[in-house]
């Protein structure tokens, strides 16, 4: 998935672990982004895939994904 960042506007890819965890994430949500580390940043066999989603409207993604957590409604 792409997200343009607040900060400076550019867009960047990012991965949504978990098993449908991208079906959680709508187009206006605000999400939060961690880097991946490692030397180059490649993990899950993307390149060029840096960062993976964290949060989605301030609720943890993860959290979603197994059921403990609803989206909030904005």
């Amino acid at each position: 998935m792409r997200v343009q960042l607040i900060k400076n506007g550019r867009q960047v890819s990012a991965f949504a672990v978990g098993d449908g965890a991208i079906n959680f994430i709508d187009e206006h949500d605000e999400v939060e982004i961690e880097g991946i580390g490692g030397v180059s940043g490649v993990r899950w066999g993307y390149s060029g895939v840096r960062y993976v989603v964290t949060k989605v409207n301030n609720v943890c993604l993860h959290e979603m994904v197994i059921g403990r957590k609803e989206k909030p409604r904005r």
